[in-house]
């Protein structure tokens, strides 16, 4: 129920920003509707490609950027 509610939360606060930014920019209650209903929505597509993309990379592969690799646990140790 908790990850219900932080969803709904989060969507509520995206729209509001989303809203927010795009009325102030454009000083119209419509634009700004359709923006901040509209972002979102591709916003979810961008991210489920993103998603894709960096699964192609593993761990392993950011050490060449100065990043640490994964830690391994215990289960992953052997």
């Amino acid at each position: 129920m908790r990850d219900i509610l932080k969803t709904i939360s989060y969507g509520s606060l995206h729209f509001s920003v989303g809203f927010g930014v795009v009325y102030l920019l454009t000083g119209e209650v419509t634009i700004a509707a359709g923006v901040a209903l509209i972002e979102p929505a591709v916003n979810t597509v961008v991210f489920y490609f993103h998603e894709k993309a960096w699964a192609r990379f593993p761990a392993k592969a950011l050490k060449g950027f100065g990043f640490p690799g994964r830690r391994q646990g215990p289960l992953q140790a052997a």
